[in-house]
């Protein structure tokens, strides 16, 4: 499970998990970059991104031998 091609393929998924929630908090608050509350939304996003990784390593033993519930296969 803790290979590197594991971890690269659940740090790329945090990552974009990530990106996605702080967007989508952008998106929804509606307000502009200046008055966007920066603290609480960098704050869900790093949650959603801890959630992740702790998925990921959850779902190892279920599916195939990755960070995915599918029986998709990670390359070295």
């Amino acid at each position: 499970m803790f290979t590197k091609a594991f971890a690269a393929a659940a740090l790329e998924r945090a990552v974009k998990t990530f990106a996605q929630t702080l967007a989508a908090l952008l998106v929804a608050d509606g307000a502009g970059l200046l008055e966007t509350a920066w603290v609480a939304d960098l704050s869900v996003a790093g949650m959603a991104a801890v959630v992740s990784v702790l998925t990921s390593v959850a779902s190892n033993s279920v599916g195939s031998d990755g960070p995915s519930l599918t029986t998709e296969h990670v390359e070295p």
